[in-house]
């Protein structure tokens, strides 16, 4: 029977309590999984990861600074074979699409049972991709409608569904408060977005973020 050797890895989060987590949730595990080095942010990631050469790095897509995608362009620009795995707690389909599209290994929910976690860390390592099986499922089916020109205002941008819902309410006037009751959201959920929009458009503004959308057709 041949020995495979543990995954080394290296855990980034700009939060200690999470790494301490991963660390615990994964401790039963030694003989699959070594967990090498940590990093707190993004900033600190970048040395760690090129000292130790771990098999795959485990972080956080957001963070606060710099987001896991702007580490993983970093990464994978330094070193094209450097494996990443986004680990989050968004279970949307498009920040999977913007984890793809920046060479990420896999995207994970933080969800996800230790052992499930340790198989795709293994498969990673091996060459696989690691995606969570319901958003698999979903970004098929939203690949399929793009074929089909079923798509959203706003993906091109990686706008999510909800997020371009709420750009087009902005557009036609309506406050944080309005979408929110539309929504049926708390108004917290829709400054989330809306920090989240601004982002993706390269806008700092409700103002420039409307003109950009009625420039671009980014509207329902």
């Amino acid at each position: 029977m041949a020995v495979t050797t543990p995954v080394r890895v290296v855990l980034v989060d700009d939060h200690k309590m999470v790494i301490e987590g991963l660390k615990a949730m994964l401790t039963g595990f030694h003989n699959r999984i070594r967990i090498v080095g940590q990093a707190i942010g993004p900033d600190q990631a970048v040395s760690v990861v090129d000292s130790l050469d771990p098999d795959v790095v485990l972080c956080d897509i957001r963070m606060q600074g710099s987001s896991g995608l702007d580490l993983c362009r970093t990464l994978r620009q330094r070193d094209p074979h450097r494996k990443v795995v986004m680990l989050s707690v968004y279970d949307d389909e498009q920040y999977l699409f913007q984890a793809l599209r920046v060479g990420a290994s896999g995207y994970l929910l933080k969800s996800i049972s230790s052992e499930d976690l340790v198989r795709q860390l293994e498969w990673v390592r091996d060459g696989e991709t690691a995606i969570d099986p319901t958003l698999a499922a979903r970004a098929v089916d939203t690949a399929a409608r793009m074929q089909r020109n079923e798509f959203w205002p706003g993906a091109r941008h990686g706008l999510t569904q909800r997020e371009s819902e709420i750009l087009s309410f902005m557009v036609t006037g309506l406050s944080n408060r309005a979408i929110a009751i539309k929504l049926v959201i708390g108004d917290e959920t829709v400054k989330s977005h809306l920090r989240s929009i601004y982002r993706k458009l390269d806008v700092s503004d409700r103002t420039s973020a409307v003109a950009t959308a009625l420039r671009e057709g980014i509207y329902q």
